[in-house]
Parts: structure tokens; C-alpha cells; sequence
């Protein structure tokens, strides 16, 4: 017979010392929704990213629908729900990036690659996001490989990076 999720949450919480922290943190912000984002920090520091058993023990916790955690946690491009690859590409598809050529920059990882904007490699090396905006219009196109920001990307420099990635032992 299965548990019922928030029952089977509940039991890998005591046993996980990783959630005695996060009950910390949960505890020290005295259970208010309003810590919802230092709560999900937390989690996502622990955890290494944001599962939905831990979306759902958080939503519990704060008395907040999982719809609503789950919004805050997807919404924010700092919080991943997704285990972390080792590298991440970024092309930022903001209105200076996309009029510059960002959009050739996404086009040729997955013409090339076949790599898609929130996919990772099959190996799981190489995670492809896209950001709306990174607020910096003067380097445009950029592209941000592993938190750093390159700018005038070309599709050329893209792809030679992200396949070296790949290639990597």
C-alpha cells in the first residue's frame, strides 16, 4: 500500500538531516509565508535543488499551496527544480539581445546539438536556459556560460563553447 505523499514527506523529513535545517530556518522566520524566498534559498542550498518532495514539506510548513511555491521557485531563474548540470548556458533573449542576434545564438545549440532552451544534454553536462532580460543591453548578444557574463556572443563562440563542454572526460 503507498503512502500519501505529504505522510511519506513528512517520514524522509525526520530521518534527513538535511530538513533539520531547513526546519531551522523555518523555525527562526517563526513558520511566516512571507519567508517563502529565504525558506526556498535555504532548501535549494541544502538539497543542491528543489524537488517536489521538498516544494511540498516547504508548502506544508509555511501553510502555503504548493501552487504557489512551486510558482515562486520556477519564477525565479536563482532556484532550480531540476538537478544542477556541471555547466550552464544562458542566452538572454531580452529585446538588445534578441534585435542583436540572440535568438541565432539559441538556434544553432539546437540545430547543432540538439539542444533546447530548458533541456540539458543527454549526458547531463550542459543545462540551456534562456533569460527574459540580464540588464546589461550594452553587450548584447550575451550569453552567460557557468555565471559568467560574455558579451557580442556570435553563434560560432556558443556553439565552440558549449561543445567543448560536451566533449569534456
Amino acid at each position: 500500500m503507498m503512502m500519501p505523499l505529504q505522510e511519506s514527506v513528512m517520514e524522509e523529513a525526520s530521518l534527513n538531516p538535511y530538513f533539520h535545517s531547513l526546519d531551522l530556518t523555518i523555525r527562526q522566520n517563526r513558520h511566516r509565508q512571507d519567508a517563502l524566498i529565504e525558506v526556498l534559498h535555504k532548501a535549494q542550498e541544502q538539497f543542491g535543488y528543489l524537488e517536489k518532495d521538498v516544494l511540498t514539506y516547504i508548502a506544508r510548513e509555511l501553510k502555503l499551496p504548493l501552487s504557489r511555491v512551486y510558482g515562486v521557485a520556477t519564477f525565479y531563474h536563482l532556484f532550480s527544480v531540476q538537478p544542477k548540470c556541471k555547466h550552464t548556458c544562458s542566452i538572454c533573449l531580452g529585446t538588445a539581445c534578441y534585435t542583436k542576434g540572440g535568438q541565432a545564438l539559441l538556434d544553432i545549440l539546437t540545430k547543432e546539438l540538439h539542444l533546447k532552451a530548458g533541456g540539458r544534454s543527454a549526458d547531463g553536462k550542459v543545462f540551456v536556459r534562456v533569460e527574459r532580460c540580464i540588464g546589461n543591453c550594452g553587450v548584447a548578444p550575451a550569453a552567460i556560460y557557468d555565471g559568467k557574463v560574455s558579451k557580442q556572443q556570435t553563434s560560432e563562440q556558443v556553439l565552440a563553447t558549449v561543445k567543448g563542454w560536451l566533449e569534456e572526460q
